[in-house]
Order: structure tokens, then C-alpha cells, then sequence
């Protein structure tokens, strides 16, 4: 009963997901790959304000810009092995340049959430607590490596209620975790 629940569940989400992105087809997710993750990409993306960069123009009127509404954010394609929450050579790689923007006068005035995300592959309840302990293990090695101060890092596990790739429910891309800042 709880695996036919389980299975159901799965279906309606991918319903919803192919439902949702033909309605937001526009609505792209870039993220960044353990390969192209560096400082700069992390503080372009993360605060956009102090960069430097001038490419994006915001208007005064957010009602003319729905995308200035949006929390600032870097999606990161950091990988673990299937089932675990240990981190890869390459995501402490990746990671280890994300501590260091962290810790840059640019970023050092925020604090972030640390998202994590599954695939659509197991059940809802193992997915939420995978995603959490990955969340969790980023954080962790961002306070224990780079110094993070802890009080601007939370973690949260989204399972996988917010998949990136909605065409593949099963792609890598879904296992990724995202850095969103949190405005005060």
C-alpha cells in the first residue's frame, strides 16, 4: 500500500512538473558544473549588485521585472554518489572555491540557504532526508574547511519537488544543491 502511495505520489508529481513547464517554458535554470564553478561565477551570481558587472538592468517598478522578485541565487551542479551524502573529490574541489567567495568582502555581509535536491528516483521520504543531509554535509564542509561562520549558512532539504530537468524527472541535474541569499 505505501509502495503503490509512493508510486502514485510519483506520478502525480511528474504530471505536475510537465504540467508546469509548458506553462513556464520561458523560465530557464541555468546552473553551474563542478568544472565552471569559480569565485567570480559565485559572486556574479550571488551578489549581482557588487560584481561590477552591469548586464542586467532592473527596473525601479518590480511589477515590470517579475524576475527582480526572485531571491538571488546560484544553482551548482555539486555531485554525490547515488544514495549518499558524501561529498565527491570534485564537489569538495567545487566547494572549496565556493567557501573562498563565501568568505570575499562581497559576499562576507550575507548568509545563504543551502538547498538541497534529488531526482525523482526513490521514495518522497528517503529523497527529503537525502536532500537534507547533502544540504547539511555542504554546510558542514563550508564551516569546517572554509571557515564559514555557521550563523550564515542554513540547510534545507527539497527532495524532489523542484526539478530542474522536468523532461528527464531522473537526470543529474536534479541532484544538485542551490545557494540562495537571504535578504534581511
Amino acid at each position: 500500500s505505501i509502495m503503490k502511495t509512493n508510486s502514485i505520489f510519483k506520478l502525480i508529481v511528474i504530471l505536475l512538473t510537465a504540467l508546469s513547464f509548458h506553462v513556464n517554458a520561458q523560465e530557464e535554470v541555468k546552473f553551474l558544473h563542478e568544472n565552471e564553478i569559480n569565485e567570480a561565477a559565485i559572486i556574479d551570481a550571488l551578489a549581482p549588485e557588487k560584481s561590477g558587472r552591469t548586464r542586467s538592468f532592473r527596473p525601479m517598478d518590480d511589477q515590470l521585472n517579475p524576475v527582480a522578485n526572485q531571491p538571488v541565487s546560484a544553482s551548482l551542479l555539486i555531485t554525490f554518489n547515488t544514495n549518499s551524502a558524501n561529498l565527491t573529490y570534485g564537489a569538495k574541489q567545487a566547494l572549496d572555491k565556493v567557501g573562498r567567495a563565501l568568505n570575499m568582502d562581497k559576499l562576507a555581509e550575507f548568509s545563504f540557504a543551502i538547498e538541497g535536491h534529488t531526482d525523482l528516483s526513490g521514495s518522497y521520504q528517503l529523497n527529503q532526508r537525502l536532500s537534507k543531509a547533502r544540504a547539511e554535509t555542504v554546510m558542514h564542509y563550508l564551516i569546517s574547511m572554509h571557515d564559514v561562520e555557521p550563523n550564515r549558512l542554513t540547510a534545507i532539504g527539497k527532495g524532489y519537488t523542484e526539478l530542474i530537468n522536468k523532461h528527464n524527472p531522473l537526470a543529474p541535474e536534479n541532484r544538485r544543491v542551490t545557494l540562495f541569499r537571504i535578504e534581511k
